[in-house]
């Protein structure tokens, strides 16, 4: 076997671990006296790597060799381990994020599931980096002023209306129905987003329109959630309208109005059962910006007898469920800050 047959095959042991390293062992040369030729040294640093080299043995911090590499699809080689330890020291702003106040390193390190001591290492860092800040006092942990910076510069550029649509385009395609997107306007609750599903509701509304308050999913929804400065005139309105019409199918009263925004409340969305138009039903679910005011509306529709009008059917925990996370993007959080 030539010389570089035998290197290239304890290299290859080397790669898959010590124990392989020591079986190729048997192909070294004896040692010899006096000075080694060049292809000897060449040889004997094959075949007896540095110690560090193979070592297989896990990072007690991280949970995996410090020297990992993950080789990708397109043959780079990635370091998984800082990866892995951004992962977990993001755990510590995760948990601060969720706190309303600032928290104690050992109350911090527990509720991120690692010890006291790790944690501290972490935090010194991210201190350094802005992101942590300790209280020189009481000693307790806060996100600190990069936090907000960064905070600040997400919610300057999300745009809600446009992460609405991408959502609802899923959520259309998934349930296949009928799907818009509504602002509160200078005239009230607007349509801003109307996509529809394979069999089109017969709903007649386009861009721009602007629907009823008290006669729609939509409308008792920006009814239910905005301060009742904003809708006192339009509520007052269309009320009269309600008492002067013969088949008015919306509420009449304040008393019967404030017990359909009360279940719109309690429910988390606005329903409709061809309040609006006949066979139409329809949901509507608000959307929190980071000040927990109502941003916009996520209205879904469809014919009766095709459209799941239950409070707990697929199309109603679909449409909370994408709200939700909409809400979240836009920074909002119902616990308390």
């Amino acid at each position: 076997m030539t010389l570089e047959a035998i290197y290239f095959t304890m290299v290859n042991a080397q790669h898959h671990g010590a124990r392989s390293a020591v079986a190729m062992r048997a192909f070294q040369p004896k040692p010899q006296s006096g000075p080694r030729s060049p292809r000897t040294r060449f040889l004997m640093s094959a075949t007896h790597p540095h110690p560090s080299a193979l070592s297989d043995s896990p990072d007690p911090e991280l949970g995996e060799p410090p020297e990992a590499l993950e080789e990708g699809a397109d043959g780079e080689e990635k370091v998984r381990s800082g990866i892995q330890s951004i992962e977990v020291g993001f755990r510590l702003l995760e948990v601060l994020t969720n706190e309303p106040g600032a928290m104690m390193l050992r109350d911090l390190a527990k509720r991120a599931q690692m010890s006291p001591a790790k944690a501290h290492r972490y935090l010194v860092s991210f201190q350094r980096l802005g992101v942590v800040a300790q209280d020189p006092v009481s000693g307790r942990y806060e996100l600190g002023g990069f936090a907000l910076q960064m905070g600040l510069a997400r919610l300057a550029r999300v745009d809600g209306v446009k992460l609405a649509r991408l959502a609802l385009s899923e959520l259309r395609d998934r349930l296949d129905v009928t799907v818009g997107i509504a602002v509160w306007g200078n005239l009230g609750p607007t349509v801003v987003h109307w996509s529809e599903s394979s069999h089109p509701a017969k709903a007649a509304l386009k861009l721009g329109d602007v629907m009823p308050l008290l006669g729609s999913a939509t409308g008792l929804l920006f009814a239910a959630y905005l301060p009742r400065g904003k809708t006192a005139a339009m509520i007052e309105r269309e009320l009269g309208h309600s008492r002067r019409a013969a088949h008015a199918t919306g509420p009449r009263s304040e008393a019967e109005l404030e017990a359909v925004l009360a279940q719109v409340r309690e429910h988390g969305a606005a329903r409709v059962a061809g309040m609006l138009l006949p066979t139409i039903h329809a949901f509507c679910v608000p959307v929190f910006d980071a000040s927990g005011d109502l941003a916009l509306g996520l209205t879904a529709l469809g014919h009766e007898g095709e459209f799941d009008l239950a409070w707990d059917g697929p199309i109603a925990l679909a449409l909370k469920a994408c709200a939700a996370k909409l809400s979240y993007e836009l920074g909002y959080s119902e616990a308390p800050r």
